[in-house]
């Protein structure tokens, strides 16, 4: 089984004036291999931390002027994942980004932009869809501040939103 961290909004330091120690910590808790930021990072200081963890896949949000991929696929065993921010188009529209997983051809859909946390899984034109959101650690709209973390084996997919205020 292999386990993933996955954060973005962090907007650290243009709005956030920190990224929370308790990420770091529950990422190398779960020992982590490898780690998925959505975006909105703003300066590559986040990233070459997460990296003293785990390789980092990071794409680039809104805010960014940090030289990334808007969007990007990877597998593992055999599960696809699409990253991508989400401000290109209204990121809670599950019907749009249900159609984005299956032009980009994957099994999980990650995003970003809201600051909220979202996770479902879906039958749609035959095919099981998840959509991940993993919210911001450091600026939740509506929300508490949350990240995420997948478990993946072979074709299982199972991911947990973590609440910052509850661990």
């Amino acid at each position: 089984m292999v386990a993933v961290g996955i954060l973005g909004d962090t907007h650290y330091p243009y709005k956030a004036s920190y990224i929370p120690d308790l990420i770091f910590k529950k990422f190398r808790e779960e020992n982590v291999e490898l780690i998925i930021h959505t975006g909105d990072i703003n300066e590559k200081i986040v990233l070459e931390k997460l990296e003293e963890i785990a390789p980092v896949i990071a794409v680039k949000g809104n805010t960014d002027t940090l030289n990334l991929p808007e969007e990007k696929i990877i597998e593992f065993g055999d599960i696809s994942i699409g990253i991508l921010h989400g401000h290109q188009f209204h990121s809670l529209d599950t019907q749009t980004l249900k159609y984005k997983a299956l032009d980009m051809d994957v099994d999980v859909l990650v995003f970003g932009h809201t600051h909220r946390f979202f996770y479902d899984v879906y039958e749609f034109m035959g095919q099981k869809i998840f959509l991940l959101n993993p919210g911001s650690p450091t600026l939740p709209r509506m929300s508490n501040p949350t990240f995420a973390i997948a478990k993946i084996e072979g074709s299982r997919f199972k991911a947990e939103i973590v609440d910052l205020w509850k661990i």
